[in-house]
């Protein structure tokens, strides 16, 4: 499919409108069949939701991202164009739209991830330059934070082969200040991509969904050293959901910073010493598992009964529960049940989970 202009601006649009994120704009594609129609149907989704006072980003406030993506060099991708990144797009769901500054073609060939400690030892950043040139030199791209430690010694040690930079700001907030020069390297040799919009600062609230693009767009994840609760860890757990690889390099440990790898490795994480352990596992025979059909909205009516909908947030818990079991509670079918979580989900009352969970 190749998206018009009037379809992209309406994507941005659409994934720039309060509590639309990547569940909610998914569920809005499959249900209505483009962004521009999701936009027309959206107050009355909400309104039978229950919400009030809905109201989207202007035009005006579109066309000035586009505009300062622009004036940066920057490149918009969004979810449907031609150049977005298939292993991206097989994740669920996939983000709505990227930001690219370099070259957004290095994501289309086989990632790798390297990630790990922000105070890193010397050796561990060692492991991860030497690693990652290694990588590299065999044919992978190199993915990684950008964070202090372990992320810029990866990245560093990928320069010459291709290196992705994904950032939790804009694809112009060069964090941490002291990357400077390698951000300057990665943005001329490599490729630095972001969801968030340009000239955002990074958040405490964005760094999880920079982890997700992190490992999605990777075969594996390698974790280098990681303390017990770490950004690391959450960027591998989140790597094992979407099916990917995750590999530990093991460590002393009188070394706080090999606690984590250690219990990934306690956990069934893939050890790893070195590029013959990842280029092992990768030529391993793999069972192809085919998709099945996959449109949550199956079934669902044109327009959703309010008392359906109140049935359903009535079932809602803080514990995320599958949608086909809140269908049998609810006695409905369950893409009526799809439909009312999602119009839940923008107003405010529900929050739609990966995988098909929803909760309060």
């Amino acid at each position: 499919m190749t998206l018009d202009a009037a379809e992209r601006f309406a994507r941005l649009r659409l994934a720039r409108t309060d509590r639309v994120g990547p569940v909610a704009f998914r569920q809005l594609l499959d249900r209505f069949g483009s962004a521009v129609l999701s936009l027309e149907a959206l107050p009355d989704v909400v309104r039978r939701g229950g919400g009030q006072g809905f109201t989207l980003p202007s035009p005006a406030e579109v066309e000035a991202e586009l505009e300062r993506g622009e004036r940066l060099g920057a490149r918009l991708i969004v979810f449907g164009d031609e150049g977005y990144p298939s292993m991206l797009a097989a994740v669920d769901p996939p983000p709505p739209l990227l930001w690219t500054l370099g070259d957004p073609t290095l994501m289309a060939r086989p990632c790798l991830a390297i990630v790990g400690a922000r105070i890193a030892s010397a050796g561990g950043q060692r492991i991860a330059r030497g690693l990652a040139q290694q990588l590299g030199e065999a044919g992978h791209v190199v993915v990684s934070g950008m964070a202090r430690g372990i992320d810029g010694a990866a990245h560093a040690g990928a320069l010459p082969t291709g290196t992705v930079a994904v950032l939790g700001g804009g694809v112009d907030d060069v964090y941490p200040p002291d990357n400077a020069d390698l951000y300057r390297q990665i943005v001329l040799q490599g490729c630095v991509v972001s969801e968030s919009p340009v000239g955002a600062r990074a958040q405490a609230k964005d760094f999880p969904r920079r982890n997700r693009i992190i490992s999605g767009l990777s075969r594996g994840v390698v974790v280098v050293e990681a303390e017990l609760r770490s950004g690391s860890l959450i960027t591998a757990r989140l790597a094992a959901e979407q099916g990917r690889d995750v590999f530990a390099v093991p460590g002393s440990p009188l070394d706080p910073r090999a606690k984590g790898p250690n219990e990934l490795l306690r956990q069934g994480a893939i050890l790893c010493e070195g590029l013959t352990d990842i280029e092992r596992e990768f030529e391993r025979p793999r069972a192809i598992r085919e998709p099945g059909p996959d449109d949550p909205f199956a079934g669902a009516p044109d327009e959703i009964a309010v008392e359906l909908v109140e049935r359903v947030a009535a079932l809602l818990s803080p514990t995320p529960t599958p949608r086909d079991e809140l269908a049998r509670a609810a006695n409905a079918p369950i893409g009526a049940v799809a439909a009312a979580l999602l119009e839940l989900s923008l107003t405010g009352r529900a929050t739609l989970l990966p995988g098909g969970l929803a909760s309060l």
